[in-house]
This record gives C-alpha cells, sequence and structure tokens, in this order.
C-alpha cells in the first residue's frame, strides 16, 4: 500500500443482513507478555503488571464474529480500499454505564500499520462523542502486546482486568483479559 492510499480508505457502515462472511479470523505474533500477579494479604491486595519476554516468539489464532446477539445497538464498520473491505469494527453502546465498547477490531495483515487501525480509531471516537458516552473501551488479552502498545498509544489507560475470563488458568496461561478505557467527558 503506497503512502497515499490511506486516504482512498474509507470507512462505511455494514448491515447484518449484507455481510457476506459471518467469522472473523483474528491472528497475531508476539514475543512478550504482561505477566500478572495478584498478592493478597489479610486486609490489602496488589496487583503487579511486568512485560517479560516469552521464551520464543508466539502465533495467537481464534475466531470472532460480528453483530453478535449480546452486542447492545451493535455497530459495524468496514475499512474500505479501492472496493475492497480490509478491515472491520464493530461499536456497541452500552447504556447502562453510558460507554461505547469495540467488540472486535481487525486489519488485515497485509494492511496494518498503515494507520487504517488509527483510521477506525478516530472513528470510533467521533461515533462515541457523537452518542455523548463518557467513555470508550476494549478489551484484550494481556499476551496480545502489539494491541495494547496500539491501545496506549491512542491515549487508552488501563481500567480493570480479570484473571478467570477464557479460563480458570488465564495468570499461568499467559492470557489474562485487560480492559483499556478512553475518557471521553
Amino acid at each position: 500500500m503506497d503512502q497515499n492510499a490511506i486516504e482512498r480508505v474509507r470507512i462505511v457502515e455494514l448491515v447484518k443482513e449484507n455481510l457476506p462472511f459471518s467469522k472473523l479470523k483474528f491472528r497475531y505474533f508476539t514475543k512478550n507478555h504482561y505477566a500478572v500477579t495478584v498478592f493478597r494479604k489479610k486486609d490489602e491486595w496488589k496487583i503487579k503488571l511486568v512485560l517479560e519476554a516469552f521464551s520464543k516468539p508466539i502465533e495467537k489464532q481464534f475466531e470472532g464474529g460480528l453483530f453478535q446477539d449480546f452486542v447492545d445497538e451493535p455497530r459495524v464498520f468496514a475499512a474500505e480500499l479501492e472496493g475492497k473491505q480490509v478491515g472491520w469494527m464493530e461499536l456497541g453502546f452500552q447504556k447502562w454505564n453510558n460507554r461505547m465498547r469495540i467488540w472486535e477490531l481487525l486489519v488485515k495483515e497485509e494492511f496494518r500499520r498503515k494507520r487504517i487501525g488509527t483510521l477506525f480509531m478516530d472513528y470510533a471516537v467521533k461515533v462515541s462523542k457523537k452518542k455523548e458516552v463518557r467513555m470508550l473501551v476494549v478489551e484484550t488479552q494481556s499476551c496480545n502486546v502489539p494491541a495494547i502498545n496500539f491501545y496506549r498509544k491512542h491515549g487508552f489507560e488501563l481500567i480493570g482486568f480479570d484473571v478467570a475470563a477464557y479460563s480458570n488458568e488465564d495468570i499461568e496461561r499467559k492470557e489474562v483479559r485487560l480492559e483499556f478505557g478512553l475518557k471521553l467527558k
């Protein structure tokens, strides 16, 4: 993708009935993870997250879907370049706490690190501000350091974690759910 191609990328909203596919296939590589340690004493808790290297780089793969039943007020967007979809993002409004959640964010591998993710992030902020939400939130795994770095680069801060979101051994598996948030109000 040449330097000027990013100017030709359009963000378009998709309709559930017109989706040409049902699943997104996610894949990333990482050399590091944030090791999560929870210390408990009688009257206190201490949580520690430390960036550590894996003994060798790892590849993670999983599937996700769009317009899932658990997403409140889903809105799905595609990044289009020359008539082809090169990325997808799903937002959902959480009325009960006035937050917008990024449920899915995927850019095709050959288009990563070309500012398409930034276009999505800027668009998510724009949609969230228009909805007048107080915060934009996103979840990722403690081993998805590329995503963590991307969210931090865009102003997101760690707002929480869940050491048993994916299994009862998330800490041992080095894959703890981390929540990041961007204050909008």
